[in-house]
């Protein structure tokens, strides 16, 4: 077994084509939050790509609560934001979830032969899914740092950060298991970020990314720590059923 760590669009694309497990990451902060409204009780995830198809999507689901971001706030007429210290508010509800990147990159992705989401909050319950589904499959996992729409350049620290750790995750879980599992792409980038992943640690790393400034910005510093932490959650969000705005999710 091959674990690729391939960033966006293309990581998407891969998965889909060849039929492997897909894992979006998108550390700051839309993994850790799908995460975070499964563990707090949250009984399902619709996640779609714009606000909206999110508003669209309450003709379906009009008991729905709206969870996202834009620029890192609630868009006007939101209940809640894209910070997993709002989660507590879904539980027993099922949610509309949107934003800038982590959602459409779900999206993206269906069509792959699973579809999951992962961060170091819930890493090695994602990669313990992850490995369960590919062995069944015979097939690989691709994880997909997100990146951010739009933009193949923006530098995604973080989400680089986040997916090497579940890459790490996954080759011990799959070691203990007695699978063969490699690196296969993004292996350069794999062993970049893996020393200073030890040498600085996760939290650190996530608070010098570009886009912990912005979350500075608007006052939103406290998600950064929030979700840098390790396996603070056990639930694994799991693309379940492709809605006609995006992808349902509930906890594996």
């Amino acid at each position: 077994m091959n674990i690729h760590i391939i960033e966006g669009a293309p990581g998407c694309a891969f998965a889909r084509e060849n039929g492997a497990v897909a894992v979006i990451v998108d550390a700051l902060r839309a993994s850790a939050t799908a995460a975070a409204l499964l563990e707090a009780g949250a009984r399902e995830i619709l996640a779609v790509r714009e606000v909206e198809e999110a508003f669209a999507a309450r003709a379906d689901w009009p008991d729905a609560l709206l969870y996202g971001e834009r620029g890192g706030l609630p868009p006007e007429g939101f209940d809640y934001g894209n910070s997993p210290a709002e989660a507590g508010f879904a539980s027993g509800r099922r949610v509309i979830f949107t934003t800038t990147t982590g959602a459409g990159r779900l999206v993206e992705a269906w069509g792959a032969e699973a579809v999951l989401m992962g961060a170091p909050t819930n890493a090695t319950a994602a990669m313990g899914i992850a490995l369960d589904r590919a062995e069944a499959a015979g097939t690989d996992i691709v994880i997909v740092p997100a990146g951010l729409m739009g933009d193949p350049h923006f530098d995604a620290q973080e989400d680089w950060v986040a997916a090497v750790a579940l890459g790490r995750c996954a080759l011990e879980a799959a070691l203990v298991r007695g699978l063969r599992a490699h690196i296969g792409e993004g292996q350069g980038m794999y062993s970049q970020w893996l020393p200073r992943i030890f040498a600085e640690g996760i939290e650190a790393l996530f608070e010098s990314a570009p886009h912990a400034e912005k979350l500075r910005a608007i006052h939103k510093e406290s998600d950064i720590r929030l979700c840098a932490q390790l396996d603070t959650v056990s639930a694994v969000p799991v693309g379940l059923t492709r809605h006609a705005l995006g992808v349902v999710l509930r906890r594996a």
